[in-house]
């Protein structure tokens, strides 16, 4: 069967959703990342994938590695919030996140397999879609498909650092709601809490989470979606509740008891931030390990999650 094609991006469209100086900016650093002389720099990532793979097949650990990384665990977790509605106590909320569902064609199947008989009340993405940071970014959004089909909406979703804005439209065409630097208003029993999605803090930055805030009723309760747990002190500084973010995959290739080798992180490297519930300053935060892989579609001492977070206030 011929593979339909992609949808024609509206950019009149993102303008009015992330503002032109933004949409520029995200823009030129999009074409920056797909020029030659990028590609060329980009080599030894990919040289250096290349290698561990070898190196794990040498020493007969890759095919395990492979099992490993489609092994996805639900993980059951409190999130306390300030400030959190009442209506919202025992809220629940499934976040998948770095889903590079483009690195392992396995990967979907085992991802849907791993939701059903889930129960949550709303579902949200918090980044990273392909694996592959430069060149077609179709493939990707073709094998979220059936992870969408397996999701009860509202579905939310933030972009990552491997995410072109292009695949704005075409997901929300298949089922999600992007939060592109907008608020989304999660309403229960005449109460609200407010969902704030900003592009990836990683490394586009295009967001002003002041500006967002601003924008807010006064007392509200937020909650943040934000790829990398970099923003954390900037979202403190600004009061916000609760983040929720991914992009370190954990480690993904961690020593025994989950030590990670390496955090991904260019900023704000505080360990604590790489994986599961964290505090900074007032502020109360989780990161995931992914649900998929990054660069080499294996694991070891890191398995992907799939996270499912029961809401609590904190008094």
């Amino acid at each position: 069967m011929d593979t339909p094609p992609p949808p024609i991006v509206d950019f009149n469209a993102l303008t009015l959703r992330i503002g032109e100086e933004a949409l520029s900016k995200r823009l030129m650093m999009e074409a920056r990342q797909e020029s030659d002389e990028m590609k060329q720099s980009l080599a030894w990532v990919q040289t250096f994938h290349l290698r561990i793979e070898r190196v794990l097949k040498l020493v007969g650990l890759y095919h395990r590695g492979r099992r490993n990384s489609t092994k996805i665990q639900i993980i059951e977790n409190t999130l306390p919030i300030p400030n959190l509605p009442a209506a919202f106590e025992g809220f629940r909320l499934l976040q998948l996140s770095d889903l590079h569902l483009d690195i392992d064609p396995s990967l979907p199947a085992a991802v849907v397999d791993a939701l059903k008989g889930l129960n949550y009340d709303l579902a949200v993405i918090t980044g990273d879609f392909r694996c592959r940071t430069i060149e077609d970014y179709y493939p990707a959004t073709l094998a979220t498909q059936p992870v969408i089909n397996a999701l009860k909406e509202p579905i939310l979703a933030v972009l990552g650092n491997h995410d072109p804005i292009e695949i704005v439209p075409h997901l929300e065409a298949r089922g999600l709601r992007f939060l592109v630097n907008e608020l989304y208003p999660l309403e229960k029993d005449g109460q609200t809490l407010w969902i704030i999605g900003i592009d990836d803090p990683h490394f586009y930055q295009t967001y002003d989470l002041k500006a967002l805030t601003n924008a807010l009723p006064p007392g509200a309760c937020t909650l943040l979606l934000a790829h990398s747990p970099e923003i954390a002190p900037e979202a403190e500084a600004v009061g916000i509740n609760a983040a929720l973010s991914g992009h370190t995959h954990g480690g993904q290739i961690c020593l025994p008891f989950g030590i990670p080798i390496t955090t991904n992180m260019l900023r704000n490297k505080k360990r604590s931030l790489v994986a599961g519930n964290w505090t900074w300053g007032k502020l109360r935060g989780y990161t995931s390990r992914g649900t998929g892989c990054c660069g080499v579609p294996v694991r070891f001492n890191c398995p992907g999650e799939i996270t499912l977070h029961t809401l609590t206030s904190i008094e």
